[in-house]
């Protein structure tokens, strides 16, 4: 069980000086950049925790499915800000393959499908958040409290105000790299049109997706012994 945990030094010690940096930033009202770092460093130990177990090349292939899935549904709903199915994809991932897979899944949907939409200060922001929202999507699903739509339901709306408020505290910060809770509280209030828009589409998307794609993905795994018969994932 130790070793599960464990993370290679030179890894761990690139994070710890990452996270050091972003102190000495903030002390010196580098806000911007500090939360950067935060944000891209909180990332590293999810990355090094998956690549590090074994998986098989057919479970690494759905994932990567789910991912594409993931920035083709935002690509696609692009004309309607607000209404994507990245979250709903994430949570499904995460239900079926675990905790490890839906921050994976979460991370690089939002790096890849920025592609798009261009990359930017902003990107570690996604890529954390939607990242932790498939992380606790899988502890969810290992308690057993998806079996009820309504806790899913609940989940995919919190999900999309957790996201937004995320997201506020760099358009807060990308103004003048500074930190100020009116300008936040501020932010939050203009931006509650899309945090509805986008926990009602997440909600939507996972009672439209979670039991088919969810039964799609059990074939699947049991067909390529991902997966007992019977086993709960």
């Amino acid at each position: 069980m130790r070793r599960k945990w464990m993370i290679p030094p030179a890894p761990a010690l690139s994070a710890i000086l990452l996270v050091i940096t972003a102190i000495f930033l903030i002390r010196f009202g580098k806000y911007q950049l500090a939360s950067l770092l935060i944000a891209f460093s909180a990332c590293i130990p999810f990355f090094l925790s998956f690549e590090r177990k074994d998986h098989s090349a057919a479970r690494l292939v759905l994932i990567a499915v789910m991912v594409a899935l993931s920035v083709l549904g935002r690509v696609l709903f692009a004309p309607i800000p607000g209404f994507k199915p990245v979250t709903a994809i994430t949570v499904i991932t995460a239900i079926s393959f675990g905790s490890q897979a839906g921050f994976l899944t979460g991370a690089l949907s939002a790096v890849l499908s920025n592609l798009f939409f261009g990359q930017g200060p902003w990107t570690p922001f996604q890529m954390l958040v939607w990242g932790l929202i498939g992380f606790f999507a899988g502890a969810a699903q290992k308690k057993g409290w998806f079996q009820s739509k309504v806790v899913l339901s609940v989940y995919g709306a919190l999900s999309g105000v957790a996201f937004s408020l995320v997201m506020d505290v760099w358009t807060v910060l990308a103004i003048d790299g500074r930190w100020n809770w009116a300008r936040y509280l501020a932010a939050i209030a203009a931006a509650a049109p899309f945090t509805l828009l986008y926990s009602l589409s997440n909600v939507v998307f996972l009672l439209l997706l979670s039991h088919p794609v969810g039964k799609i993905l059990s074939r699947i795994k049991i067909k390529y012994g991902l997966e007992r018969p019977g086993e709960e994932h």
